[in-house]
């Protein structure tokens, strides 16, 4: 195992450890089953995930988080008004929001991260390489916002729209 790649698996299985203790408690009979909980989660993103050049951001990446959280919080209020309300609007459908990260795992991560969003899903890719997304309210302006997600996005992993 070169030492580059030993390092990483070493933060990794770290990282994942960690994880496993904040979520799981200090509990003296779960740190066995956590250290090879992280081992195994350590090989396995190793397998999916190989090392390689970095390029997100830290400025972004806290930017991102902050704007994800406001607009999880903002679209929760504005979801469980229109859910407890029968005044306001629900005018479910689709919208095709075209989306300039190309195939691969960038765009997976944006429209996972997309998903999480309030009143947003991602439903289907269409075949001119946009994404149908199904929202709670058509009327409103969804790709807009979505443009300016991936936006936010995109300075995190370091890449323009477009990129290749």
């Amino acid at each position: 195992m070169k030492p580059a790649l030993s390092r990483v698996a070493v933060l990794r299985a770290m990282g994942f450890f960690v994880f496993w203790i904040i979520i799981t408690g200090s509990r003296p009979a779960d740190i066995a089953a956590g250290a090879v909980a992280a081992l195994v989660s350590a090989w396995a993103s190793l397998r999916l995930l190989p090392p390689g050049p970095s390029r997100v951001r830290p400025s972004g990446l806290a930017r991102l988080v902050l704007r994800f959280l406001c607009r999880s919080v903002v679209g929760g209020v504005d979801v469980a008004r229109r859910a407890f309300d029968p005044q306001l609007p629900l005018q479910t459908g689709f919208v095709v929001y075209p989306v300039s990260l190309p195939r691969g795992p960038a765009r997976n991560m944006f429209t996972t991260l997309m998903s999480l969003l309030p009143g947003t899903l991602p439903a289907d890719a269409t075949e001119k390489g946009g994404l149908l997304v199904h929202c709670l309210d058509v009327e409103q302006p969804v790709t807009a916002e979505l443009a300016k997600e991936e936006a936010v996005f995109t300075a995190v992993i370091g890449k323009s729209r477009g990129d290749e």
